[in-house]
């Protein structure tokens, strides 16, 4: 009876210490104590210097005049605009450069990464020796290279040389037409986003047709007569208000036309050609990673070699490839601020020169850091809807 009374006692608690919950606790709640006291140790430390050197903190200075020429703006600005307005101007030339420099890198990516598991030996050693180059050379080299080694070298304006469409290049850039756009011109852009969203519903139509039938719809050609044809429709309709300043060649210089400068060249040059290596080899893999059985089974339907590379083969693939071709993005978008070193006048380049004239280092770092990190989280948000819409669904 003893014994069992014995058996029934509860068996002691563990120490107050001992206790895994508790311990977590205490060690979570000292790391945020002394992550807490460093930075209001360096925000402090911060204050002291700032008050030291005797200069002003927050944003003020951006309301205050510039007095600086921005050589490449894609807005109105002078000299007298503000620091801010300069600063919208650097972040603006990121924007085009990141943009323009994504879609040139994808594409050329993806062709040298199919041309890299091509049957043709001459194509393959080819784009072997194209990703060999750029991958393992540095991007500043490679802006350097287009910079100083290509479009430096070109011939002066007198001696241009005569592009399709009335373009010229020359050592001062790549002039081509501008579009002078008259009255009724809206009705070209409605007509163009209607023709969009009419492409993207047929498109969407056809991949339903087709997974419930089989039966495959022209959606390319359909969707190039949507998008091309109702602006065409719509510029004829609105009397032809769309018109062309075509640049004239001098003795010196080209007049008219839209000009196209060499520091932006040369830096979408070198991002594009650069990181398509990195992204070939990322198609490259994602292709490989495709079971060779899904293109047997493709081929013993009579499915054509190249309907198999787009209908079978490279769906599969992008659920491989999207994921770290979202860092290389990433990367073209950061590496565009080694544009400084040429003198384009991106968002480090603008925020910097703001920085010497005004002192405010640190509101100008935080501006170009902000910027940067929102750049980043918009493109990863992008691409990770991307990524959800290509993933295979468990039932």
């Amino acid at each position: 009876m003893a014994s069992q009374e014995i058996l029934r006692e509860e068996p002691s608690r563990a120490s107050f210490i001992n206790d895994p919950k508790v311990r977590s606790l205490v060690f979570q709640a000292v790391v945020v104590v002394v992550l807490g006291a460093l930075v209001w140790w360096i925000v402090q430390n911060t204050i002291d210097n700032l008050q030291r050197l005797h200069i002003a903190s927050g944003f003020g200075f951006l309301r205050g005049r510039a007095g600086f020429d921005i050589s490449d703006s894609a807005i109105a600005y002078t000299s007298d605009s503000t620091y801010g307005r300069a600063i919208v101007v650097g972040f603006i030339n990121t924007l085009i450069v990141a943009a323009a420099g994504i879609v040139t890198a994808t594409i050329i990516g993806f062709i040298v990464g199919v041309g890299r598991l091509s049957h043709n030996w001459l194509i393959r050693k080819i784009c072997m020796v194209y990703v060999e180059i750029f991958r393992n050379i540095p991007p500043l080299l490679v802006i350097f290279f287009w910079y100083s080694g290509v479009l430096s070298v070109l011939p002066a304006p007198r001696d241009s040389y005569h592009l399709p469409f009335g373009s010229f290049l020359n050592q001062r850039g790549f002039y081509f037409p501008r579009a002078m756009w008259g009255d009724g011109s809206w009705l070209i852009l409605v007509a163009l986003l209607v023709g969009i969203a009419m492409a993207w519903f047929v498109a969407r139509k056809a991949h339903q047709r087709q997974m419930a039938t089989g039966q495959q719809f022209p959606v390319f050609w359909t969707s190039l007569a949507l998008v091309v044809g109702l602006p065409v429709l719509a510029y004829a309709l609105s009397g032809f208000p769309l018109s062309f300043d075509f640049p004239k060649q001098s003795t010196f210089n080209l007049t008219g036309g839209f000009q196209v400068k060499p520091e932006f060249l040369s830096l979408y040059l070198a991002l594009s050609c650069y990181t398509a290596a990195f992204i070939a080899e990322i198609v490259r893999a994602g292709i490989m990673g495709v079971s060779k059985g899904q293109t047997e089974a493709a081929g013993a339907l009579g499915v054509r070699p190249g309907s198999i590379l787009r209908l079978v083969v490279v769906p599969q693939a992008m659920r491989i490839v999207i994921p770290p071709l979202t860092s290389q993005y990433l990367n073209l978008t950061k590496n565009s601020s080694l544009a400084i070193a040429i003198g384009y006048p991106d968002l480090t380049a603008t925020a910097g020169t703001v920085l010497n004239q005004t002192g405010q280092a640190i509101e100008c770092v935080l501006i170009m850091m902000v910027v940067y990190l929102v750049l980043s989280l918009v493109t990863s948000a992008v691409m990770n809807v991307v990524n959800a819409r290509m993933a295979l669904v468990e039932r």
